[in-house]
């Protein structure tokens, strides 16, 4: 039997993305950002994400399916980002799905969006042939995942209580007068300063709360904490060393998502870990997962940037996964679900 070909559309924030995937190979991956149009507002707007997404789905649906060389009407099957997410940019991305499997005949698929994160880096090192821990840390996402079978069977270990890595980023890059999207910016600065230079708290690792949260994040204390600290540098008259502060609490983010990461991979004997997420593109975070994991005994698979950040290529692998398993197809009458639970793989 020949790998199914499948569709992936994904819009569950600012990002449109269209992939094209035959098993896990990819044919097409076609991204069009919205980004440019949030950075005055400091942050997405719903309602400007949504606008983006009804402009730019058309063409970016055409640009996928010239890179792989196919029609419509050629897939096996139509795989579309569901939940969680934005809910008006989540509609706008199900809808084109809907008008696509109707028209063309075609089994639709909506997808959580988490595993899909989890299901991308199959179309860079293959095949999950075992058992897999994952770190997911985005703009909107921090959670560690224990996927025992990524079509069936996903379990949420830990996640964070308040903001997401991504989000205390965006944050704290404001406090220090750097641009948004705050994450690349931060580790730019924090290439050029000390990050052992001010002693940032670590969230949750402490007593009682490693008791109630023992794989659980919270930034908003630290955020709090780089807030204090740059009110006070301005009070005392002193110039602000914006490397050593973005360094110093790029290592406090960093620190507590590998410790965590890597402990529960060892208490639940997970010897793989996939780090996915648009943070995984950080620096300082790819550096210290390797070396916690490596000391661990822990195989970490990371893929490219590129893939890192929403895509449809996550949600075609996702899909060919599924689809692969013969699991059965989800209602046209699908809603989108802006809190979907990551143990729901495929919606019905």
């Amino acid at each position: 039997m020949s790998e199914p070909l499948v569709l992936g559309i994904e819009s569950s924030c600012d990002e449109t993305g269209v992939g094209i995937v035959r098993g896990t190979e990819l044919l097409a991956h076609a991204v069009a950002s919205s980004v440019e149009e949030h950075v005055r507002f400091g942050g997405v707007v719903p309602e400007v994400a949504s606008r983006a997404h009804l402009e730019a789905m058309v063409p970016t649906l055409e640009q996928a399916y010239a890179q792989a060389g196919v029609g419509p009407q050629d897939v096996d099957a139509i795989a579309v980002t569901c939940g969680p997410g934005l809910t008006g940019a989540l509609l706008v991305g199900v809808a084109a799905a809907k008008a696509l499997a109707l028209a063309h005949d075609k089994p639709l698929y909506g997808l959580n969006h988490l595993v899909s994160h989890v299901a991308v880096d199959q179309l860079e090192h293959g095949r999950f042939d075992r058992r897999v821990g994952a770190l997911l840390v985005s703009g909107g996402h921090t959670e560690i995942l224990l996927v025992d079978d990524l079509a069936t069977d996903v379990t949420m270990l830990g996640s964070t209580i308040d903001d997401a890595a991504g989000e205390a980023f965006d944050k704290v890059a404001r406090l220090l007068g750097l641009p948004y999207p705050g994450g690349p910016h931060i580790d730019r600065a924090a290439r050029e300063g000390d990050g052992t230079a001010i002693a940032f708290p670590r969230g949750l690792t402490r007593g009682r709360d490693m008791e109630r949260h023992r794989y659980d994040f919270s930034f908003s204390g630290l955020k709090s904490a780089v807030a204090r600290h740059v009110q006070r540098e301005q009070l005392a008259g002193r110039d602000l060393v914006v490397p050593d502060v973005a360094a110093s609490f790029q290592d406090a983010v960093v620190d507590v998502l590998t410790a965590k990461t890597v402990e529960a991979c060892r208490a639940e004997g997970v010897d793989t870990l996939v780090v996915g997420g648009g943070v995984a593109a950080n620096g300082r975070l790819r550096e210290l997962v390797e070396q916690r994991a490596s000391a661990a005994g822990i195989e970490v698979r990371v893929p490219r940037p590129g893939l890192c950040t929403d895509n449809g290529a996550m949600v075609a692998a996702l899909g060919a996964e599924v689809v692969r398993r013969g699991l059965p197809p989800s209602s046209l009458d699908l809603p989108v679900d802006s809190s979907m639970p990551v143990t729901q793989v495929v919606a019905a």
